[in-house]
């Protein structure tokens, strides 16, 4: 199992920064990749961005050029640094881990953190 903590979220001005962190506990083996999600009220959660154990990262084009995500591995950490806040921004914000193990995919999810844009 692995137990993910998200932090960081908050009331922002359209035009501000964010940061957004997820802490990961417990059985880090296989973990292939880490990412953030998030679901605006009446919408689908959506992949905003992910970084695999390599290094790799890949991004929703709705954040790209704003939003950047790193991961600290000696920590079990991953972030998210969001600039350019739109209010359409506003959403939860779910951390997500993947395991790949014996051909199977596991997913863990975090709690989620608010994250508002307004004026």
């Amino acid at each position: 199992q692995v137990q993910l903590v998200e932090s960081g979220g908050g009331l922002v001005q359209p035009g501000g920064s964010l940061r957004l962190s997820c802490t990961a506990s417990g059985s880090m083996f296989s973990i292939n990749a880490m990412g953030w999600h998030r679901q605006a009220p009446g919408k689908q959660r959506e992949l905003v961005a992910v970084i695999f154990s390599g290094g790799g990262t890949n991004y929703a084009d709705f954040v790209k050029g704003r939003f950047t995500i790193s991961s600290d591995n000696a920590k079990n950490t991953v972030a998210l640094q969001m600039n350019s806040l739109k209010p359409e921004d506003t959403a939860v914000y779910y951390c997500k881990a993947q395991r790949i193990t014996s051909g199977r995919v596991y997913e863990y999810w975090g709690q989620g953190t608010q994250v508002t844009v307004s004026s």
